[in-house]
């Protein structure tokens, strides 16, 4: 078969449909490249972190997986445990009648802005999604509220709404959130 040339990089016909993996440690720089371009065009995260490679790492991270596209890395998301203020797993253990410990938050999740249409973000979706399963937790997550085209894509993949909360991110930074879980 022929390659093709994508931003001078020969890529094969089977590198032309978005795929996830494993993230590794190795991936953190391309992440954070990535993670920079959705900050400058979107505002995500909305608070800029001193260490984006720290931010993609936190301690309670179970999991987390890169999405790529003609051979580069173009998306990211995590699955994470429960941390003191996230609000979606308590909002879903209250509905479930389950302890927030059977829970793993989403998170972490962006795309690219030249990549997207391709379902690359419902692609990192299942694959977060399947394995939360496969460990015996319900996936939930938060979003910003204002971010209306994340929650789009959570409410087109099924995800149930929860509720809209005001979390504290700081002593002056009040933000509200929409909690969402997958649907049972």
């Amino acid at each position: 078969m022929k390659s093709e040339s994508v931003s001078g990089a020969d890529v094969s016909p089977s590198t032309r449909h978005p795929s996830t993996r494993q993230r590794t440690d190795r991936d953190l720089g391309d992440c954070v490249r990535v993670l920079t371009e959705v900050h400058e065009h979107d505002g995500y995260p909305v608070n800029w972190p001193d260490l984006p490679g720290v931010w993609l790492t936190p301690p309670s991270l179970i999991a987390s997986w890169v999405a790529e596209l003609h051979g580069r890395i173009v998306g990211h998301i995590g699955l994470s445990r429960s941390d003191v203020g996230d609000a979606a797993p308590g909002l879903w253990s209250a509905r479930a009648g389950a302890s927030t410990d059977a829970t793993a938050v989403v998170n972490r999740l962006f795309v690219a802005p030249w990549a997207r249409g391709h379902g690359i973000g419902a692609l990192l979706m299942a694959r977060a999604v399947t394995e939360s399963k496969a460990r015996g937790l319900h996936p939930v997550l938060d979003v910003v509220a204002s971010d209306t085209a994340a929650a789009a894509l959570y409410e087109r993949l099924g995800w149930q709404f929860l509720a809209t909360v005001e979390q504290q991110w700081s002593p002056e930074q009040k933000v509200a959130v929409r909690c969402y879980a997958a649907a049972t």
